[in-house]
């Protein structure tokens, strides 16, 4: 047998180390393999968690970026732009704006169990009529359950989750400061018309979308008339009148810084008010203010030089005779006084004494020029007429004194605007800016101004003064007192005291009514120094502590603008 040395054989049927290499190489790489596809299987499971959760992540989003709170029907498809503009005091303060409310409509197909659903309906809101409400789903496919809802209302409809509830948007007109301009401000209807005040004056420069790029800008300043208002609500208790009114205005452009008239009303709520009450007392209510007038009297006759302020006037008795009349003083005054002891001491026979002088004629065209007897041109449509009368015997004496006469008061503030700011007509006005290139003509002259403007100060100031309780320090209180009778009824009393004041060389005028007051039996007065009780229901006493209130309050923040805002931005607006 033939034998092979150092070789080795092999038989074909033997397995090599190659084969069981790769025997061992290719059972590693299934296991591999497998394990990359227990891999992947996770991946793919963990993406796909990933991107339902990214999905449901963005519809969450989607969702709250809508109504918080509300389900608004598809049929109502519904993109908030405003149909009026803005309104906004004379600081850029919001007065009234448009927003999205809706009305609570039902349909009754959607609703499963209609007893459930009325005694939810009657827990949320009590006041739903339940017989209409059950005549409604029985009998209707689609009816509004409530219109106008508010916040509150709303939100408890929503939270029943009921399916049949529809949600349908609507604009409406809010406004923040609610009663504090219900005289000014006004309403609007449900189809965003004014019907009354701002909103009804600049109606169709609201709804004009062309000039949407700025609000309409008030002369109002919400401080003040916020200050203004709460002073006159102290006025109210302790003099337990029946209302009350003021108005501010600059006395070099007639811009309107506050206007109030007591009782007022939420102009969020659409009541119908019919108590004359609340009517707008310094713009509607006409009424005669006593011896206010008598400043008028003295004017005329300072600007025509018949008399000067140290003219003496005899002859003053305690009463005298005019046809079948019998006019008369409250007191005993000195038979001779100087004309400007007359208008300190406000003496009524006095001023017959110099209307006489100046006769009838005149004095009834200087009342025509300082726009007494007009109706007054005002951004309002509640606007008073003063009634009318005919010059008949005595005319001149009682009207003199402000007695037989009716007028706004917003008239009056702006004939004594006119008379202290060196004599230029002032027509008063509700919008910013809108008097500065009026070329005003002169009443009087700058000459006669000066000399009543110190009359008018001595009111304050002499000691035989009507209105020493508004000596305000710092301010250079002037003004004049009027205590007068209801012209249709002789038991109330309309008290007024037209007052200017000077913040930062800046002149206003205030003007301060109080209607029907009474004596403030348990008000301690601090009287020239003295500590005094109320003895008398006269303008002095009530009406002109108030204005001292008033200017307290008020005349810091007049001087502090003033001298931080110079020149204001200018924002043009027409009608």
């Amino acid at each position: 047998m033939k034998k092979y040395k150092n070789k080795r054989s092999f038989n074909k049927n033997q397995q090599s180390f190659f084969f069981e290499d790769y025997l061992s190489t290719n059972q590693k790489f299934k296991k591999e393999r497998n394990d990359l596809i227990n891999e992947d299987r996770i991946y793919i499971l963990f993406f796909s968690f990933f991107f339902l959760i990214l999905i449901f992540s963005l519809k969450i989003i989607f969702v709250s970026f809508q109504s918080s709170n509300l389900s608004i029907n598809k049929n109502y498809k519904y993109n908030f732009s405003p149909i009026r503009n803005d309104i906004v005091d004379r600081n850029g303060v919001l007065l009234s704006r448009n927003i999205t409310a809706y009305h609570a409509a039902i349909k009754p197909n959607y609703i499963k169990d209609k007893k459930k659903f009325l005694v939810k309906i009657k827990l949320a809101l009590p006041e739903i009529d339940s017989k209409n409400l059950i005549f409604n789903l029985n009998n209707k496919k689609y009816f509004y359950l409530k219109k106008r809802l508010t916040d509150t209302e709303k939100d408890k409809i929503w939270k029943l989750g009921e399916k049949g509830i529809i949600f349908e948007p609507f604009q409406t007109r809010v406004y923040p400061h609610s009663n504090l301009y219900s005289h000014i401000i006004g309403q609007t209807d449900y189809d965003n018309f004014g019907i009354s005040g701002v909103e009804n004056y600049y109606d169709n420069f609201l709804r004009n979308k062309k000039k949407f790029d700025k609000p309409l800008q008030l002369s109002l300043d919400t401080n003040i008339q916020y200050l203004i208002k709460n002073e006159l609500e102290k006025a109210l208790k302790i003099f337990k009148a029946e209302g009350a009114a003021s108005l501010l205005m600059d006395s070099e452009n007639g811009e309107v810084l506050s206007l109030v008239s007591l009782p007022d009303f939420n102009i969020n709520k659409r009541i119908n008010l019919t108590d004359k009450v609340y009517m707008n007392k310094i713009t509607k209510g006409v009424f005669e203010l006593g011896s206010i007038f008598k400043t008028f009297t003295v004017a005329l006759a300072l600007e025509k030089e018949i008399v000067e302020p140290e003219t003496i006037i005899n002859n003053i008795t305690k009463s005298v005779k005019c046809s079948i009349h019998n006019i008369s003083d409250i007191k005993q005054f000195p038979e001779s006084m100087t004309v400007e002891d007359i208008l300190v001491q406000s003496s009524n026979i006095g001023t017959i004494q110099i209307a006489r002088k100046i006769g009838e004629e005149k004095y009834k065209k200087f009342l025509k020029d300082l726009n007494l007897f007009n109706i007054p041109k005002f951004e309002l449509d509640e606007i008073g007429t003063p009634i009318p009368f005919n010059w008949n015997k005595c005319k001149l004496e009682t009207v003199s004194f402000g007695h037989g006469i009716t007028t706004t008061p917003l008239q009056a503030a702006a004939a004594y605007a006119t008379l202290i700011n060196g004599g230029k007509l002032i027509l008063p006005t509700l919008e910013k800016n809108k008097n500065n290139d009026l070329n005003s003509r002169r009443i009087i002259s700058e000459k006669t101004s000066i000399k009543l403007k110190k009359i008018l100060r001595k009111v304050v100031t002499d000691k035989n003064g009507t209105a020493s309780l508004a000596d305000i320090y710092g301010y250079n209180v002037s003004g004049k007192t009027g205590t007068s009778q209801y012209y249709d009824d002789e038991d109330k009393n309309i008290n007024t005291f037209i007052s200017f004041f000077t913040a930062s060389n800046k002149s206003y005028i205030l003007l301060v009514m109080l209607d029907n007051p009474q004596i403030a039996e348990n008000l301690i007065y601090d009287y020239r120094g003295l500590k005094i009780r109320g003895i008398r229901n006269e303008a002095g006493w009530n009406a002109v502590y108030s204005s001292g209130k008033i200017i307290e309050k008020i005349g810091p923040i007049l001087a502090i603008n003033n001298k931080e805002v110079p020149n204001q931005h200018v924002v043009k607006k027409t009608n």
